[in-house]
């Protein structure tokens, strides 16, 4: 059966995305970033959601190479989201080549029991994806996050096909980046896939171009409920056929 994850970054986000149909609810901070750790009050929201949450741990945009002061901070962020009673976290670090931080991720993966584990699209810049699953499947994560090691999902069907082909139902590949009500269906048929991964966004008009002009505001995308039910029926009429 096809699964859906939707990212948010605020608690409108939230509260649009918890919705029957949705498999988790991926929670961020600074979603035009990639996504960042959540903040403390956002998590307290997400406690009593219905939906299954699992919160990025990422402490900064960049890179995945994350110093001794970073791990630390890190760690601090996956105990609060464990007495926070959220269902899982997202976790990426590695190596200036690329390579995953398997000693790094394996003290991350320690702290975070009973919590679930979903390692995060750093596999798209790893040097071999296939090694990645590997070391991955070795830790214990339950899925991996990827666009194919492209820009989005579509352009990168071909290699989220081998890799779905090469994990051999040991870990899921989710796939994510660009994916949309529109090219759902024939992306899932092309690579095997049957888990994706959008934020569901749509843009909105500025109430205030003053925002812009002293930099308060980055972004005017919001949560899109439509959006996210378009999704969930496009993915129900591939079920059917």
């Amino acid at each position: 059966m096809p699964t859906l994850e939707i990212c948010v970054d605020d608690a409108e986000g939230l509260h649009s995305a918890a919705m029957t149909g949705l498999a988790r609810i991926e929670l961020c901070s600074a979603l035009d970033l990639g996504g960042l750790t959540p903040g403390y009050g956002l998590v307290q929201q997400a406690r009593s959601c219905a939906v299954p949450v699992f919160a990025m741990i990422r402490p900064r945009p960049g890179n995945f190479c994350f110093t001794a002061r970073e791990e630390a901070q890190m760690l601090a962020d996956i105990a609060l989201m464990r007495d926070s009673g959220l269902a899982g976290v997202v976790l990426g670090a590695a190596h200036p080549d690329h390579t995953l931080d398997l000693r790094m991720l394996e003290r991350l993966s320690a702290a975070c029991w009973p919590m679930r584990r979903q390692l995060h699209r750093v596999v798209d810049l790893a040097p071999d994806p296939f090694a990645a699953l590997d070391a991955a499947i070795a830790l214990g994560f339950e899925r991996v996050l990827s666009s194919g090691q492209a820009s989005d999902a579509v352009k990168g069907a071909a290699r989220l096909k081998a890799m779905h082909d090469y994990a051999e139902e040991r870990i899921e590949i989710m796939a994510g980046s660009g994916v949309r009500p529109g090219n759902v269906v024939a992306l899932m048929r092309e690579t095997g896939v049957r888990a994706v991964h959008a934020s569901c966004r749509k843009q909105i008009a500025m109430q205030d171009e003053r925002l812009v002009h002293f930099g308060f505001a980055a972004s005017n995308a919001v949560t899109s409920a439509a959006e996210i039910n378009q999704l969930l029926v496009a993915m129900a009429s591939m079920q059917r056929g």
